[in-house]
């Protein structure tokens, strides 16, 4: 008598191996997430390269000068109260 390869049988190990790769993927992500968590990537990430370019891009903004304005007392309303 010969063996019947079982449908059920072969398409319930190739789920098994599915669930089993999601799974190890899913622990991959984990591991990858917690050592970000763990050694503050993410901050570091932050303070060495967006920080500087975030830097360099507003430093060198034109900017008016307000220690060159005019100051005129006379310009402002008066803060008195009429009693």
């Amino acid at each position: 008598m010969k063996k019947r390869k079982c449908c059920k049988c072969s398409l319930g190990r190739k789920l098994g191996r599915l669930v089993l790769k999601l799974l190890g993927l899913a622990l991959l992500a984990n591991a990858a997430l917690f050592a970000v968590f763990f050694f503050d990537l993410d901050g570091k990430l932050l303070f060495n390269v967006v920080e500087p370019l975030l830097k360099k891009h507003y430093d060198n903004m034109d900017r008016k000068d307000t220690l060159k304005a005019p100051y005129d007392m006379d310009k402002y309303p008066s803060y008195e109260y009429d009693v």
